[in-house]
């Protein structure tokens, strides 16, 4: 039977969910080749696990949707499932190291959001100037 993982990233309201098989090494965002993705900065960002994987990650074929949330938020959840899906698909203790010594956001999802509005301000902490004249 094929191996087939299935594992998903988070960041703020973007979700991304990635599946990885055998196959030739391509990989595919939301049904368009990842070489197709603009700006060039996303695109890196969502190639570094497969670029710190190597030749482990060549022989592996990647889809990801991802929905919801901006084009930052969407590359960092891409990011965290290419990433989790490879340590998953294969088995490897010494790509999860190398994973969370380069840094802790691509195997855990970052939990921050953002902060409501609240009454009497223009934003999460900006409050309205008082006048005393």
């Amino acid at each position: 039977m094929e191996k087939i993982v299935q594992t998903s990233g988070k960041r703020k309201k973007a979700i991304a969910r990635a599946t990885l098989k055998k196959g030739e090494g391509e990989i595919y965002i939301n049904e368009k080749p990842i070489e197709v993705i603009d700006p060039e900065f996303q695109r890196l960002k969502m190639k570094e696990p497969v670029m710190i994987a190597g030749d482990r990650a060549e022989d592996i074929d990647i889809k990801v949707k991802v929905e919801g949330g901006g084009k930052n938020g969407q590359a960092d959840a891409v990011r965290t499932a290419i990433a989790r899906g490879l340590v998953e698909f294969t088995e490897d203790e010494e790509l999860k190291k190398q994973f969370l010594d380069r840094d802790r956001s691509f195997l855990i999802n970052d939990p921050r959001q953002k902060e409501r509005k609240k009454a009497g301000g223009r934003g999460a902490r900006a409050r309205r100037q008082k006048s005393y004249r």
